[in-house]
């Protein structure tokens, strides 16, 4: 079933979405731990634990400046590549961030949210990620999705999966499958398509991160390494952002239009 049964966000290809001057929703590519760590000669594991430090301060920071929603990428379905002795410790760090934030994230009205493919966890991890979400469930300030063991190429496809098994009838020749029939299954179909969608590091790909939902996306890429992405990075980005010409598929003089319209209506109360 689809997440939420309440009507979703306008897809960036079928409508204009609201464009805000503080992005609603951002989601970030958190790259560049391990280099950190050995930039400064310490092992790549130390850079993980100031990688999670970095995130509370990233949530406190999106929260305060009216970001609406955070969406991170902290294991791909490619990282299990890496060494096995990085993955185990990997592993056991995001194990203990769940329990160790959890009530920290629920005291300030955060929501939790994890999204990947969760089945190839231990049975421990999945049931702290379960635990966690379950506790903030019912938070409303913010939400905190973090992507774990997550593609976006398997985001469509289980997506699919899941509309065909509900509406077999699509899988007939010559049935057409629209995007308003796909979007619901898709994770975080309920929530505002990323505004602003920020990689540290110095690499400028998006490695296989909300594929779908980055339609339309304005893209900011930086040469900080995770751990020192702080505060004034932010704003930066969203500065950044904030310059971008959003016109979805519009010419300038369309959206300069658009514009003076709505600045020339009455306000709505």
């Amino acid at each position: 079933m689809p997440h939420s049964s309440s009507p979703l966000p306008p897809s960036s290809t079928l409508l204009v979405p609201e464009v805000t001057a503080v992005p609603r929703h951002i989601a970030i590519i958190m790259d560049g731990n391990g280099r950190w760590a050995s930039k400064r000669r310490l092992p790549r594991m130390a850079g993980h634990e100031r990688g999670v430090a970095a995130l509370r301060g990233a949530v406190s920071a999106c929260v305060a400046r009216g970001v609406q929603a955070l969406t991170v990428f902290a294991f791909s379905s490619e990282n299990w590549r890496r060494p096995e002795e990085e993955v185990s410790f990997l592993m056991g760090l995001f194990l203990r961030a769940l329990k160790r934030e959890v009530r920290e994230l629920d005291s300030h009205g955060v929501q939790l949210r994890v999204i990947g493919d969760l089945s190839a966890f231990s049975a421990a991890l999945q049931a702290a990620i379960a635990k966690a979400t379950e506790t903030t469930r019912a938070n409303t300030e913010f939400v905190l999705t973090v992507a774990v063991n997550y593609g976006g190429r398997w985001d469509m496809l289980q997506a699919m999966r899941k509309l065909l098994n509900a509406r077999p009838e699509l899988a007939k020749p010559n049935v057409p499958i629209s995007e308003e029939a796909l979007a619901p299954y898709l994770c975080l179909s309920d929530l505002p398509e990323p505004d602003l969608f920020i990689r540290t590091g110095g690499e400028q790909r998006i490695s296989n991160f909300l594929l779908w939902q980055s339609a339309y996306t304005e893209f900011y890429f930086t040469d900080l390494f995770w751990p020192e992405f702080d505060d004034k990075a932010l704003d930066a980005a969203i500065l950044s952002y904030q310059q971008r010409e959003r016109r979805f598929g519009r010419t300038s003089g369309q959206l300069a239009a658009d514009l003076q319209d709505a600045a020339a209506s009455p306000l709505v109360r």
